[in-house]
């Protein structure tokens, strides 16, 4: 394997950016943050020309049950 080659300078200090990421973990996800996430995934994954807007994406995240049968 080959050996990598220092850049010539330290990494910038980032203990403040970790302090606060470390915080936002800890403090976690509400339901309705969760629910923003998943209609972002949803709108930002779909095809361009479907037709699908933001509040759509919303509506179907809050709408949408699955449902398992035994």
């Amino acid at each position: 394997m080959v050996e990598r080659k220092s850049l010539g300078f330290s990494p910038p200090d980032r203990s403040e950016m970790r302090a606060r990421v470390a915080a936002s973990v800890a403090r976690g996800l509400s339901n309705t943050e969760l629910a923003e996430q998943k209609a972002s995934f949803v709108y930002g994954n779909a095809p361009v020309r479907s037709g699908i807007t933001k509040e759509s994406a919303r509506y179907a995240i809050a709408n949408t049950r699955l449902v398992t049968t035994e």
